[in-house]
C-alpha cells in the first residue's frame, strides 16, 4: 500500500478507524496479500497505541529491527520495546542475544506479563511463526496471550490487545479458519485502482458480528486518514467494443422453453403419476375384460415338500 500525502484544497475527515480499531482488546488480524501489504498499517495502529500512552511490545520475525523502526520519531522508538527473532531466531549464534527458548520461548514470556495497564502486543508476523510452530500450539499462545486480562483476575491489569499480521495467501483453509475463529477484529485489505480497503469484521461477546469497508491512505510518517469510496466512473467498466457471447449458443439441446412448451409440459402425466380413474381401471378390471391365469406344471425335480423344502438338497 503506498503511502499517499493530501492534495492541495482537498477535505479529508481525520482518522477515525484507527479508534475502533483500538477501543477493543483481544486479538486482531491484519490479513495482507501481496497486491495490498499491511505492514503499513500495523506500524501505524502501533503508532497510535504509543501515543495513547500503552506499553508497546513487538516480536520482530520477518524484518530487521532497523527497518521495522524506520519512519517512527524517536519519542515512538523510546516507547517501543522490540523482541527481536530476525537476527538469530533459533540461537545459532550462541551470542546470548538471541531470545531464550525460540518463538515459542518468546510467546510464553510474554503470556506471563505481569506489568499493569493496557498493553499492545505487535507479532510480525503470524505467517513466520506458523511456518515455525504447529498451528495448534500457536493457537493455544494467542489464546492465553489476548485473555490475559481474564486470567490474571488482577484489577490492575487492564486489556491486553494483540496485532498479528498474517500472509494469507501462504495459508490453506485450515490454518486460517483456526487463527480467524480466535480473533475478535479481523481486517481484511484489499483496494481498486490503486485505493486501499479495509473490510472490518469485529465479533463482540453476547453481540451479532458488525462489518464495514473503509478507505484509507497511509501517509509517510504512518498517520492514517480515512478518506471516501472510489468514484464510479473510476471503477473498471467492460469494453462496450467486446461483444458479450452466449454460452448456450452452440449448445446441442435447448435449456429454455418457449410458452406452448411449457404448457405441454405441465399438461402431462408422468408415467409414474396415476390418477384416481387409472387407479380403479387397473385395480377393478371393467366387464367383457379378460382376466388372467397362471398354469404351473411341476418338473420332475421341484420341491413339493412342504415339510422338508430342502430333501433335495441330497444333504
Amino acid at each position: 500500500m503506498t503511502p499517499s500525502g493530501s492534495a492541495p484544497g482537498e477535505t479529508r475527515r481525520k482518522s477515525e478507524m484507527l479508534d475502533s480499531l483500538l477501543a477493543f482488546g483481544g486479538l486482531m488480524l491484519l490479513r495482507d496479500s501481496v497486491e495490498w501489504e499491511g505492514r503499513s498499517l500495523l506500524k501505524a495502529l502501533i503508532k497510535k497505541s504509543a501515543l495513547c500512552g500503552e506499553q508497546v511490545h513487538i516480536l520482530g520475525c520477518e524484518v530487521s529491527e532497523e527497518e521495522f523502526r524506520e519512519g517512527f520519531t524517536s519519542d515512538i522508538n523510546n516507547c517501543l520495546v522490540y523482541h527481536d527473532l530476525f537476527r538469530d531466531p533459533l540461537n545459532w549464534s550462541k551470542t546470548g542475544e538471541a531470545l531464550p527458548g525460540g518463538p515459542l520461548g518468546a510467546l510464553t514470556a510474554m503470556c506471563r506479563r505481569t506489568d499493569p495497564g493496557p498493553v499492545t502486543i505487535a507479532l510480525d508476523s503470524l505467517s513466520w511463526l506458523l511456518l515455525h510452530l504447529p498451528c495448534t500450539t500457536l493457537c493455544q499462545n494467542l489464546h492465553a496471550l489476548s485473555h490475559q486480562n481474564s486470567s490474571l483476575g488482577d484489577s490492575s491489569v487492564q486489556q491486553v490487545r494483540v496485532l498479528g499480521l498474517l500472509h494469507e495467501e501462504l495459508h490453506g483453509p485450515g490454518p486460517l479458519g483456526a487463527l480467524s475463529s480466535l480473533a475478535q477484529t479481523e481486517v481484511i485489505l484489499g483496494g481498486t485502482v490503486g485505493q486501499a480497503s479495509a473490510y472490518i469484521l469485529c465479533r463482540r461477546p453476547q453481540q451479532r458480528p458488525t462489518h464495514q469497508t473503509n478507505w484509507f491512505s497511509i501517509l509517510p510518517d504512518f498517520s492514517l486518514d480515512v478518506q471516501e469510496g472510489p468514484p464510479v466512473e473510476s471503477q473498471p467498466h467492460p469494453d462496450p467494443h467486446t461483444s458479450l457471447v452466449d454460452p448456450m449458443t452452440h449448445l446441442t439441446f435447448n435449456l429454455r422453453l418457449s410458452k406452448k412448451e411449457r404448457e405441454a409440459k405441465d399438461s402431462l402425466t408422468l408415467p409414474f403419476q396415476f390418477s384416481s380413474e387409472k387407479q380403479q381401471a387397473l385395480l377393478r378390471p371393467g366387464q367383457g375384460q379378460a382376466t388372467s391365469h397362471v398354469f404351473y406344471e411341476p418338473d420332475a425335480y421341484d420341491d413339493l415338500d412342504q415339510e422338508d423344502p430342502d430333501d433335495d438338497l441330497d444333504i
